[in-house]
């Protein structure tokens, strides 16, 4: 490969990560997006109940901003700003009216394609998810007759301006049947006789998306593939990171380990600068001889002491990551026994999409280094160089709550 090839490679390389850089938010979950929870269930007369749980201040100024009401912004926000819960729901109760004409033109039931009336059933009640106030919202559907009902949520579109990605994640137990749906932008609704494939196929979707919008998550992938000498290596790696979130990812849906966001993404901004610089380390002290082992252990796995080091950092940071995939879907509550095979699905797509990457730069970089080592060596270096910085600047902001 010649130096001017060698140049422009790597060019291209420091042009990507420029941009990756540059177009990336700070991935911070409270205020850029929003996951609201619905719980549909049948009720006596025919009728379907829905529970909403939606984030208070996102639910008031969205209400008020919908219905031109000024004294519910007014009100809600300096209730919020005081943190008091009851004057929260005070504020909601106040001005019911442009509240549940918001959630009830967002989130809508048909039968048939007939639309079902909603009626409100109780007061407004608060809680907290994620760290910040949930308002509580029940509705009372009444369908026309109808075997074909389905439920559609456009709540807190990106056109609102205020978050953008908003998923509406829904459990349902309806005349016999039982089950989880996740919704967005690109796939609002879905009937309540749907299959358990075409249930399962939105969450392995959700799943694929999540990890292929997620930049922090692929720089990380791709810190691994950079720092890896051997296929055995990534295989490892890759396994041991899939082991580990997937613990602290079902640990998290059974309710069992509960990390507060503000710990979760900054470890894993921390995660991203470790792996890459732990590659750059070995660059600086062995030079040439970075891609090379330095004295093979015994056994099946025949990893060196560093190969065997990094597979337990990887690990233990695999933890974290996991945490933060569940943090994806606000999952921290015992009640998501009822998405637990759904959950698993999404688990899965984001590992189908993670080893599709692997499959497809990994083979490229093991070219290159044969090809000439010393070009593979930089390529790597320049990588990994861009991956620490970027994950250096995520920690510092996340820490900072920028």
């Amino acid at each position: 490969m010649s130096q001017r090839v060698r140049r422009s490679f790597l060019w291209i390389i420091a042009a990507v990560i420029a941009i990756l850089g540059l177009g990336q938010q700070p991935a911070l979950a409270h205020g850029f997006t929003s996951t609201v929870y619905a719980d549909v269930a049948s009720t006596d007369g025919g009728r379907l109940r829905t529970t909403l749980q939606l984030e208070y201040d996102l639910f008031v100024v969205s209400a008020a901003d919908a219905g031109h009401d000024d004294a519910l912004f007014r009100a809600g926000t300096a209730a919020f700003d005081a943190g008091d819960s009851h004057a929260q729901a005070a504020a909601l109760e106040a001005h019911a009216k442009s509240a549940v004409a918001y959630a009830s033109r967002r989130f809508t039931v048909t039968s048939d394609g007939a639309a079902c009336t909603a009626a409100r059933a109780g007061g407004f009640t608060m809680g907290m998810r994620e760290g910040v106030p949930y308002t509580t919202l029940r509705l009372d559907w009444r369908c026309p007759q109808g075997d074909d009902r389905a439920v559609r949520s456009g709540l807190f579109p990106d056109a609102e301006g205020y978050v953008k990605g908003t998923k509406t994640i829904v459990t349902y137990a309806v005349d016999g049947r039982s089950g989880s749906a996740a919704l967005d932008a690109e796939h609002p609704s879905f009937s309540l006789g749907q299959a358990w494939y075409e249930r399962f196929w939105e969450f392995f979707r959700l799943g694929a998306e999540h990890l292929l919008s997620g930049i922090d998550h692929i720089l990380f992938l791709l810190a691994l593939i950079a720092g890896s000498r051997r296929p055995r290596e990534i295989v490892l790696a890759a396994t041991s990171f899939t082991l580990a979130h997937s613990v602290t990812f079902m640990l998290a849906a059974l309710g069992v380990v509960d990390v507060p966001s503000r710990i979760v993404e900054p470890v894993i901004a921390l995660s991203i600068a470790v792996v890459a610089g732990w590659y750059l380390w070995r660059v600086w002290r062995r030079g040439d001889h970075a891609t090379e082992l330095e004295a093979p252990g015994q056994g099946h796995f025949s990893l060196d002491r560093a190969g065997w080091t990094r597979l337990g950092v990887v690990f233990c940071f695999g933890l974290v990551h996991g945490l933060g995939f569940a943090g994806a879907l606000g999952i921290d509550e015992a009640w998501s026994w009822t998405l637990l095979w759904s959950l698993l699905v999404f688990n899965v797509g984001i590992e189908v999409v993670q080893l599709a990457i692997i499959a497809v730069v990994f083979p490229l970089l093991v070219v290159l280094r044969r090809r000439s080592p010393r070009a593979g060596l930089w390529a790597t270096g320049a990588l990994s160089a861009g991956v620490a910085v970027m994950g250096l600047v995520w920690f510092v902001q996340r820490v900072a709550g920028v």
